[in-house]
């Protein structure tokens, strides 16, 4: 009923980028491109419904017009995906000093993605993806329905994401690696930097685990979190050092090992003990390492110690007593080598 220079403006908020993937897809398929996209912040800091909760504040408004006229030819993913990459590159830096972050920052850039996906609909792939695993439970004739040439809205949602990780993770190592941090180690980071909370849901982390490369269920779940009906939980360096599963202290398998290594000995013995195990382990000064120490100094809840959590905050606990810990150490170890966390110095001038 729209008219034909008409505009549809949805008001759209979910963590789930199912959801995303089936209205952008409803929205093409009834004839719309999206133009333009807008996060709104909508809801009260305050809030019941999202209160200690892994939950956006924002609501993104996209806005839709009627397509002018059906592309007769077929565009390729593969060409799509770098305009995808760079139009939420450039809308990054301006939500961030707007003040958006954590999960809505990752909401927000879903918009200019979709915008660039639905500019050059319909497409196809020119290589074809391998076919993924049958689920537990999934029919026979929904597995042999498969296209390996299809591409959906959730290829410019997960484009969205990785550029968005990329970002986040040279604004929080305040450098530009010249290696990547180790997956596990960007997972956590991540996690904590996205949800801005130890709970959030398992569906969202195995999406962010697949934007690092692991598998949720055989290289997260037991080493650093464990899921509980459809959530996840973090573990502190304490939770994992009671399970056993801290991994080897000189990093060789996650930079993240080290450091947890290092804050729970710090937390049971002194901060002078922690930074002998990581010299011991030879990683005392270890560029991966020091990267990974400021990333997580930034994304990990403050202690009560440094003007952060009460101590009627059990959920955090854990992390802000490991934020304690590995600031305690940055300070005596590491003050030149890694830059004091943004978070810190904004309660300290407050």
């Amino acid at each position: 009923m729209l008219k034909a220079d008409g505009i549809l403006t949805v008001m759209f908020t979910h963590k789930a980028t199912g959801a995303w993937d089936a209205l952008t897809t409803g929205l093409m398929q009834a004839g719309f491109t999206i133009t333009a996209s807008w996060p709104i912040n909508t809801e009260a800091e305050g809030s019941l419904h999202i209160k200690d909760k892994a939950a956006a504040n924002s609501t993104i408004f996209l806005v839709c017009r009627p397509r002018a006229e059906v592309r007769g030819d077929t565009a390729y993913w593969e060409d799509v995906e770098p305009l995808v990459a760079s139009a939420v590159a450039q809308r990054i830096a301006e939500y961030e000093a707007a003040g958006i972050r954590g999960v809505d920052l990752y909401l927000s850039c879903f918009g200019p993605a979709l915008e660039a996906f639905a500019a050059h609909w319909p497409m196809r792939r020119g290589q074809p993806l391998p076919q993924p695993a049958r689920r537990r439970g999934q029919p026979q004739a929904e597995a042999d329905d498969w296209d390996p040439y299809a591409v959906t809205p959730e290829d410019a949602l997960n484009a969205a994401r990785r550029e968005v990780k990329r970002t986040r993770l040279e604004r929080l190592t305040h450098k530009k690696l010249q290696e990547p941090l180790d997956p596990l180690t960007e997972w956590y980071i991540l996690a904590w930097d996205a949800f801005e909370a130890p709970q959030f849901p398992a569906d969202e982390g195995a999406k962010l685990a697949r934007v690092v490369g692991l598998d949720l269920e055989a290289d997260v779940i037991g080493r650093v979190a464990e899921k509980r009906s459809s959530e996840l939980i973090l573990w502190d360096s304490s939770q994992r050092a009671a399970r056993g599963v801290l991994g080897a202290p000189n990093g060789s398998q996650a930079a993240l090992d080290a450091l947890h290594h290092a804050a729970h000995r710090a937390r049971t013995q002194n901060v002078e003990a922690g930074g002998k195990l990581l010299d011991d382990a030879g990683v005392g000064s270890d560029p991966k390492v020091l990267a990974a120490l400021g990333a997580l100094l930034n994304v990990l809840p403050v202690s009560r110690m440094f003007g952060g959590w009460p101590d009627d905050a059990p959920a955090v606990q854990g992390g802000a007593s490991d934020f304690e810990a590995l600031e305690k150490l940055r300070r005596l170890r590491y003050a030149t080598a890694v830059v004091a966390p943004e978070q810190l110095v904004l309660n300290l001038a407050d």
